[in-house]
């Protein structure tokens, strides 16, 4: 009888072990870590894959040199494949035009033998970059030059952008983009999934309440992208800040961490030795502690007023790009601001929306609503 029990409780405990095993492999392999090559050629895109294929898993191709000319690009997504890495492709407006833009493959046709190629390596096509950071800043891309009144924004807005990247969703691509505001539209419009950019002196963890809360509520994938704190070299932060960036993402539940690397002012763009030893260091760490991906998570919601498309860079940031910031843009920037101090990374922040609304009351154990005193 003694033989028997030891026998389960070694079945039970083997077991146990392997399905264990089975959920940590399964978290790494649901988190993507990498670096967008933006600029160059072929050559410094083999070099770049060389340099961190050891210590990430995902790459992004942006440089339109590669990816007007079809058998570039497929020379580096072979050679990114080869070496074991996902990766996603970096569309413009005049990808879509094919022979009328002076080029001549058309890219949902290579979408398809992309999809048969590589399979799931093959993550999406990264298309029309910061479209809700364009409107804010009145860019030469914004979608909304006028309107009357908020919804009228916010309803020309999620058509406009959808009409962008319509090409692409009928391709049956994921769709990404990356950007700095106005991430719960640019999920209404039908994006797969928002990078949030962490760069300049902006918040991270308001820039990690409002993404995750949009992508979280409208049923999408979230991630980060390391972009510019600085205009001139070095541009890009300290390796211990990246370091520390990686981290707070890859615990807020970020499904992708990219880091923009633009222009090359040295041999790897600018990146330095000591940005990619931070790299490692983090890749040591994800694979060292695979159950604290998501540990942050948002529990608490500040839900904002119907179409409401503030900037969230300070207090008198435009709404829309159209209007000045008013009272409810200070009363609301006020509230934020308190509210991550008190909650931290507990916070997410969501827009009240007769689509959604159900969905809100049911992700979060507490809601704040903006016209109720938020202490």
């Amino acid at each position: 009888m003694l033989t028997i029990a030891l026998v389960t409780v070694v079945s039970v405990s083997l077991f146990v072990a392997i399905e264990w095993f089975n959920d940590e492999r399964q978290s790494i392999l649901e988190f993507f870590v990498g670096v967008e090559l933006g600029y160059g050629n072929v050559s410094d895109g083999k070099a770049l894959i060389d340099k961190v294929k050891n210590y990430t898993n995902l790459f992004v191709i942006a440089p339109s040199v590669i990816t007007k000319n079809e058998t570039m690009l497929n020379e580096v997504c072979d050679y990114a494949y080869d070496a074991g890495l996902s990766f996603l492709v970096y569309f413009t407006r005049i990808h879509a035009q094919g022979a009328q833009a002076g080029f001549y493959y058309h890219p949902s046709v290579w979408i398809m033998k992309a999809r048969e190629k590589y399979g799931d390596r093959f993550l999406g096509v990264y298309y029309f970059d910061e479209p809700g950071g364009n409107q804010l800043d009145a860019g030469s891309f914004r979608m909304v030059e006028e309107a009357e009144n908020y919804m009228e924004s916010a309803e020309t807005y999620v058509e406009k952008v959808y009409d962008e990247i319509e090409y692409y969703l009928n391709s049956s691509a994921r769709v990404f983009t990356a950007d700095y505001g106005l991430y719960w539209f640019d999920y209404k419009a039908r994006y797969d999934t928002v990078l949030a950019e962490f760069g300049w002196n902006h918040s991270r963890q308001l820039h990690v309440a409002l993404c995750r809360g949009a992508a979280k509520v409208q049923n999408k994938d979230w991630g980060v992208i390391v972009t510019w704190t600085y205009w001139h070299p070095p541009y890009i932060e300290s390796e211990d800040e990246l370091y520390e960036d990686l981290v707070l993402a890859y615990r807020a539940g970020a499904k992708y961490v990219v880091i923009f690397d633009y222009p090359k002012i040295s041999e790897y763009g600018i990146l330095t030795d000591k940005h990619f030893e931070a790299l490692e260091k983090f890749w040591n760490y994800i694979n060292n502690n695979p159950r604290k991906h998501g540990t942050l998570k948002g529990e608490i919601a500040y839900v904002l007023p119907q179409d409401y498309g503030f900037g969230f860079r300070s207090s008198s940031d435009t709404v829309w790009g159209l209007w000045n910031a008013d009272d409810l843009s200070e009363k609301i920037w006020g509230d934020v601001n308190n509210l991550l101090d008190r909650y931290g990374s507990r916070l997410d922040v969501v827009y009240s929306d007769p689509e959604f609304n159900n969905d809100i009351k049911s992700c979060y154990k507490k809601l704040i609503l903006w016209n109720e005193t938020a202490t």
